[in-house]
């Protein structure tokens, strides 16, 4: 069972993953956040992906067990709270379309998909998380005895450098630069 799920996670799941961020940094776009929500919300969409992004470094390089379903499991909860203020803030300020609503809906959805598949991978472990497995919890970081290629890893990482790490940094600098341009004092005229 787990190597399609490994597939499916690596080649489905994940440029399914980057394109509905890299979307969402569109939609944020032709709203032109800059100029209303501001960079309040850029830096929570930054939160939210180091909140899922941690747990996904983490299960690319280290054997998945209870404490990688811990952390996951804690970055998925925390993930939702933060999109939850993130939208409630962003709605208060801007309108928010349905498509990007619904790639909202895949950017919440699709974390605790990829965690309900490794349990089911790793049900073992799952259980053990809470006590209701015959081993015990591993709570080591154990690096993967079957690593991931490396062609998929620099892969993976350009596509997430090029399609979330750099349009999402592209955004916040423009809200940053609205914001420093709303400060600055209006030139007084004679």
């Amino acid at each position: 069972m787990q190597e399609p799920v490994r597939l499916i996670l690596m080649y489905g799941l994940i440029p399914l993953w980057i394109l509905a961020g890299l979307g969402d940094w569109w939609f944020h776009r032709r709203q032109r956040i800059e100029i209303n929500a501001g960079v309040r919300e850029s830096v929570m969409h930054s939160l939210m992906m180091v909140q899922v992004g941690v747990p996904v470094l983490l299960v690319l390089f280290f054997e998945v067990n209870a404490l990688l379903f811990a952390i996951m499991i804690a970055g998925v909860v925390v993930h939702a709270v933060t999109a939850w203020f993130d939208v409630r803030y962003a709605v208060s300020r801007r309108t928010v379309p349905p498509n990007e609503q619904h790639v909202h809906s895949l950017l919440e959805m699709l974390p605790v998909t990829a965690v309900a598949m490794l349990a089911a991978a790793h049900w073992d472990q799952f259980l053990a998380l809470f006590g209701a497995a015959a081993e015990p919890p591993s709570l080591t970081l154990t690096p993967k005895r079957d690593p991931l290629p490396p062609p998929y890893l620099m892969g993976l990482f350009a596509a997430l450098g090029l399609f979330v790490v750099l349009p999402y940094a592209e955004e916040l600098l423009r809200c940053l630069r609205a914001q420093a341009a709303r400060a600055r004092p209006v030139a007084q005229h004679r």
